[in-house]
């Protein structure tokens, strides 16, 4: 009996581990913050699978030259991540795969025709100069590509009209079968934009907590997280225009919200390197008594705000109510300090300062960038109507 019970029990435990996999698996892939920590592996995935299928389609039709299929896949799927960037591309890429394919035909018909090494070479010259001339602008990957697919349905002219038709098909189903997968599971731009900035408010809090209570930052510990810090604000600016086509916002807000998150970081890092640095204790016991608390109002505010850009799904989501204004008023703040901090405060008010518009924007712009209330509204719409 003793024996069958252990059994049971070893049994049940295999069965909760497989859950567990089970659960974390899908949460990886249904929960959009653990589909931004693992975009690079969802992305691996997604690429192999479509070239498994273009492999196993190509194969099944028994098509001619079916590799060019798969490198097309590879050539079409291999940079689209996230989802404000899938629709542009994936029609810059159509076209210029179509276009490639049809300028490789055209190449084949008139070297049957005249024979001339010599006049194809200068037709894929001039056909390569002005895609390359297109290729440094908004439209450079279609340029690229057409290019790439002219070689390689017509060759050097030389090859059959038929090679060039199945050539051709073989792009045309490798551009599909990428175009379908590059739909699945994608990344949304808005995502990475929030979780990046949801952390560098998260550092801004916490660094700031502890310069205006007098716990100052280490040399090595300071590099560290401004480095940090400044390695994900360019990774901000990298996804905004993404973002702005997926949420609808102006470039010009997007514009706004990354220059007043570019100045608050400026505004610690001066902060963190000025006299307070070189001040005895007594100095910065000082600071702490005259700038303290209200360093812990805006603390709350940017760790409010970082909440707010992370969890937007929470039962008991808020935006951050406005900073006091007798916070944010510099005469009252640097009249009430000694003379030796009156610098430190006002670069502590303009910190506040700084917080409190990029608070606002964030309101402004929430109900466009919280993608979980608008699927929310939208489906309840469609419910509504349906009723």
């Amino acid at each position: 009996m003793a024996l069958d019970d252990s059994e049971h029990a070893a049994g049940g435990a295999r069965i909760v581990r497989r859950r567990s996999a089970l659960a974390r698996l899908l949460r990886t892939v249904t929960s959009p913050y653990y589909r931004y920590r693992n975009a690079k592996v969802l992305h691996g995935v997604r690429v192999g699978a479509a070239m498994l299928v273009s492999i196993a389609l190509i194969r099944a039709l028994d098509l001619p030259y079916g590799i060019w299929a798969s490198i097309t896949v590879l050539i079409v799927i291999g940079g689209l991540q996230h989802h404000g960037n899938i629709r542009r591309k994936a029609l810059e890429r159509t076209i210029g795969t179509l276009l490639g394919a049809g300028l490789g035909l055209a190449l084949i018909v008139q070297h049957s025709l005249f024979g001339s090494i010599t006049v194809t070479a200068i037709l894929m010259a001039v056909v390569a100069g002005v895609c390359g001339a297109f290729a440094i602008g908004s439209y450079g990957y279609m340029a690229l590509l057409t290019a790439i697919t002219m070689c390689i349905v017509g060759g050097f002219g030389d090859n059959q009209v038929s090679e060039g038709l199945w050539r051709a098909a073989d792009v045309a189903i490798g551009t599909v079968i990428a175009l379908a997968f590059s739909f699945a599971l994608p990344l949304h731009a808005t995502y990475t934009w929030r979780y990046l900035l949801s952390d560098n408010l998260r550092d801004c809090a916490r660094i700031y907590t502890r310069m205006a209570h007098g716990d100052w930052l280490s040399a090595e510990e300071q590099n560290a997280v401004f480095l940090r810090m400044a390695r994900r604000l360019v990774q901000l600016r990298a996804v905004m225009p993404w973002v702005a086509k997926e949420i609808e916002v102006a470039p010009g807000r997007l514009d706004q919200i990354q220059q007043l998150h570019r100045m608050l970081l400026s505004a610690l890092e001066i902060m963190s390197n000025g006299v307070l640095t070189r001040g005895d204790p007594a100095m910065r016991a000082g600071f702490a008594g005259q700038c303290g608390r209200d360093a812990t109002v805006v603390r709350l505010v940017l760790l409010e705000l970082a909440r707010a850009l992370r969890f937007t799904n929470v039962p008991h989501f808020r935006m951050p109510d406005a900073l006091p204004p007798a916070l944010l008023d510099p005469a009252a703040v640097v009249a009430n300090a000694a003379a030796e901090l009156q610098g430190p405060c006002w670069l502590n008010e303009r910190v506040a300062e700084q917080v409190e518009r990029l608070r606002a924007l964030l309101v402004e712009t929430e109900p466009a960038w919280n993608i979980e209330r608008r699927t929310r509204i939208t489906h309840r719409h469609e419910h509504q109507q349906q009723h």
